[in-house]
């Protein structure tokens, strides 16, 4: 227990928090405590019964079950390798920028499923959320070598949609993988993209309050749209190269 302690303390602080509530929620869904059907997002609900807790809820609720189980498992081992990945590398130090990555996919996510013509359907946002933060890693990780199952390799650009792929073999649906996808395109292009490569404006920017609540560590780099270290650095080596080498990569499966 004191190995599984040491190991739980050591996930950065804003992944620990989501890995444990992505833990907790199904867990209470499970035994009963609270009747799954207040956990999902309903957008009727949401909207014209101000049931104002579903989009959290749905964040973290997963209904698992023997059909479901596994796909659960993977997807949560994918928060922890990539949201740990993300908050210890290009985010080192910078909580506060990385809170609001997460809370700018979360609204996305959000507002695309209560604006979708299934208004009346329940629905989760567990995966896509997850996927949005793993397409944010992917892409600043593009031209690294990664491996997957059955020792597949490929650039790391391509991970999020073999695991679209994946996730549709073992669950048969790729709506919540694609929007996570979009979702992350959306905030890569805003934050680094059109900024960064294409000399435009920075659209995106990290509300006081949140600075105020996390802090900067000593080392991490004030100012969101503003590229970590180890990204500037590349860009200073290849100017006029006309491509950026975004940040340190890792293969698959690594600590």
């Amino acid at each position: 227990m004191s190995d599984l302690g040491d190991w739980f303390r050591s996930i950065p602080l804003i992944t620990r928090y989501w890995f444990a509530g992505s833990i907790a929620v199904p867990l209470i869904g499970k035994l009963g405590l609270v009747s799954p059907v207040y956990l999902f997002l309903w957008p009727d609900a949401f909207i014209n019964r101000f049931q104002i807790w579903r989009p959290i809820t749905a964040t973290f609720f997963f209904p698992v079950g023997p059909g479901t189980g596994f796909l659960y498992l993977v997807n949560l081992y994918f928060l922890y390798q990539y949201s740990s990945r993300l908050e210890t590398g290009a985010f080192d130090g910078r909580p506060a920028d990385y809170m609001f990555m997460l809370l700018f996919n979360w609204i996305c996510i959000v507002v695309s499923f209560c604006s979708s013509p299934n208004f009346h359907n329940i629905l989760l946002l567990m995966i896509p959320l997850i996927m949005s933060v793993l397409y944010v890693w992917a892409q600043l990780n593009r031209d690294m070598i990664v491996s997957f199952w059955f020792g597949t390799r490929f650039k790391a650009c391509y991970l999020p949609w073999v695991i679209l792929g994946f996730n549709y073999i073992i669950g048969g649906s790729v709506i919540n993988e694609l929007i996570g996808n979009l979702v992350g395109h959306l905030y890569f292009f805003l934050m680094f993209k059109y900024p960064m490569d294409l000399g435009g404006r920075n659209f995106l920017s990290t509300p006081q309050f949140l600075y105020r609540w996390l802090p900067n560590r000593r080392g991490g780099v004030s100012g969101f749209g503003i590229p970590p270290a180890s990204m500037r650095r590349a860009a200073e080596d290849q100017q006029g190269g006309g491509r950026h080498n975004w940040g340190q990569g890792f293969r698959l499966g690594d600590q």
